[in-house]
């Protein structure tokens, strides 16, 4: 009779432990899913961004981005408070006086993602108007999700 009591307790806890690692799965699962949903919405971010960036559009190219907004490159921290405030900027005078034309990504990897935040790994590459390479970056970029939008809310770049 002894051994048909701890077989029944081993059985009663084989089945509790399938529940809750089957409810685990299950909330794995449901984790796995937001999460790639949101590194598809933070890739689409980041097109949108260079999208504007290549169209020289400073409205397209603002609201591709999360507010405050910060950029860490040549040794400075840039902090733009909004999209109007950020598309005054002097990019499209400067990047084009060094020969710039526009832009591409390279790489984009994932290297941190949750369901409101993707932070993800780049190398992109600045050419001049004959297509020619003319620079080659590593940028990491945070992108967010703030009242329902998508956008980079701050950048880390190596690049001037």
């Amino acid at each position: 009779m002894r051994i048909h009591v701890t077989i029944l307790k081993s059985l009663a806890r084989l089945y509790l432990m399938t529940i809750v690692l089957g409810f685990s799965s299950l909330a794995l699962a449901q984790s796995s899913d937001e999460t790639d949903t949101a590194i598809t919405e933070a890739m689409q971010a980041m097109d949108n961004f260079m999208l504007g960036f290549n169209a020289r559009d400073p409205e397209a190219w603002a609201e591709s981005l999360n507010y405050p907004h910060v950029r860490f490159a040549s040794g400075t921290v840039t902090v733009w408070e909004s999209a109007e405030e950020f598309a005054k900027t002097q990019a499209f005078v400067s990047l084009p006086a060094s020969g710039w034309d526009h832009s591409h990504w390279l790489t984009r990897d994932v290297t941190l993602a949750a369901p409101g935040k993707v932070h993800i790994a780049t190398v992109f590459q600045r050419f001049n108007s004959d297509n020619e390479v003319i620079g080659t970056y590593e940028s990491l970029y945070i992108i967010t999700k703030l009242n329902d939008h998508w956008g980079t809310q701050a950048r880390s770049s190596l690049a001037p």
